[in-house]
């Protein structure tokens, strides 16, 4: 991918990446990729999304890659974000402001479907335990994944997609590329800040 990123006639800056200078060795934040000689742009890239998937031979993992004009993406690079994600009949139905089941109701009436129809994909994760549990006891349809949310983030676009809702705290990174895609299929995304990484496992 630094291969052919360095052949393209772009001013490029990697913003979001492998991580810092001195723990990846290419596509860090900050390093600069293109032949310099095009218009300046920043890029949020995740060579492998989904590295346990890879590793596993399972579905869904990806390589992502969004470019955009200088300064158009959030600088977290070691950061959670709580993202709420919905495809295009809910994208004015939500706000993160607002208690998830408020968010829910809201995503069901924009739907014309009652709540119980709801189809609402978590990544299976121990800070999640309680949202899954809150999820069942409204009755929603819970999808636990165990990795792979920007993957899932783009289910909640398709048309056949049984997905209606993405909701979760997961890595700014892929938040970030999440939000590139959403906005780029003109669908609902809102994401806000929930502080550093959790602790392994989490």
């Amino acid at each position: 991918m630094r291969i052919m990123l360095n052949l393209v006639n772009i001013d490029g800056t990697i913003v979001i990446g492998e991580g810092e200078i001195d723990e990846a060795p290419m596509l860090y934040i900050g390093e600069k990729v293109g032949t310099g000689k095009g218009d300046a742009v920043d890029i949020a890239v995740d060579p492998i999304e989904g590295t346990r998937m890879t590793a596993m031979g399972q579905a869904n993992a990806l390589a992502v890659m969004a470019v955009g004009d200088k300064g158009c993406f959030l600088n977290a690079p070691d950061m959670y974000m709580e993202k709420l994600i919905v495809g295009p009949g809910a994208k004015g139905a939500i706000d993160l402001n607002l208690p998830l089941e408020e968010n829910l109701h809201n995503i069901a009436r924009a739907l014309n479907k009652p709540l119980g129809e709801l189809t609402v994909t978590v990544l299976a994760k121990p800070r999640h335990d309680a949202v899954i549990a809150q999820l069942q006891q409204l009755g929603v349809r819970v999808f636990a994944i165990p990795d792979g949310d920007v993957a899932a983030s783009i289910l909640t676009c398709m048309p056949d997609s049984e997905v209606d809702v993405l909701y979760g705290i997961g890595g700014a990174p892929e938040g970030v590329v999440s939000a590139a895609v959403i906005r780029a299929l003109r669908r609902g995304y809102a994401g806000a800040p929930a502080g550093s990484p959790p602790r392994e496992g989490r």
